[in-house]
């Protein structure tokens, strides 16, 4: 065999493995993803069930004629004044557990913007008891960014990547840092929602 023949060969070869090697990659991947996938649906799902106990249970469940409808999370945040209502009862920590299951924040980022210590949060958790209105309303507009950002991005790895880094539409700074005030939410809002209508900067 000619050295020819044999460089041929190698890199054949060497194609072969990372061809191989990167089927591997994407497949493991995709897998990941997948499961990913199972687990935010089944935290949504999740989801939509309490949230129409916390109605129910309610002086708000009027809003409701039908004794047996039912209301998704997208419904919620789709409903102003029953966000209200919410913000003014409060939501107890299994609702928020399950709002924290599908956004892309960690406990020290919700600590962050609840501006409430890691002890607070397991104190919530263990009394289970509903969160002070203004907390209620942070975990809301935290949810209704999630909720549009997943519309955009197809799931939290991507938007969570797209929340810290810098963009020029918002002055170059990291969404994440703006997360922490109402107006900077609002800013957000509007970026993304450019960006689903195929507005870039």
């Amino acid at each position: 065999m000619s050295k020819q023949e044999i460089t041929k060969s190698g890199n054949a070869k060497f194609i072969s493995k990372n061809i191989v090697r990167t089927s591997s990659v994407v497949r493991k991947y995709a897998v990941k993803n997948s499961e990913i996938k199972k687990h935010e649906n089944s935290s949504v799902e999740q989801l939509n069930k309490e949230l129409q106990i916390f109605i129910q249970n309610t002086e708000f469940a009027d809003l409701f004629p039908n004794s047996k409808f039912e209301i998704s999370f997208s419904d919620f945040l789709s409903n102003k004044l029953l966000i209200v209502l919410a913000i003014r009862k409060g939501i107890p920590y299994s609702i928020f557990t399950l709002i924290k299951n599908i956004t892309p924040f960690t406990i020290n980022d919700w600590a962050n913007y609840l501006e409430i210590s890691n002890k607070s949060l397991i104190r919530y958790q263990q009394q289970d008891k509903p969160f002070k209105p203004g907390h209620t309303e942070k975990i809301i507009e935290l949810a209704e960014v999630t909720n549009l950002g997943l519309e955009v991005f197809g799931d939290n790895e991507k938007f969570r990547l797209w929340l810290e880094t810098p963009n020029y539409a918002l002055g170059n700074l990291k969404p994440f840092y703006l997360l922490k005030d109402s107006y900077g939410k609002e800013m957000i809002i509007g970026e993304l929602t450019r960006i689903d209508h195929g507005i870039l900067a």
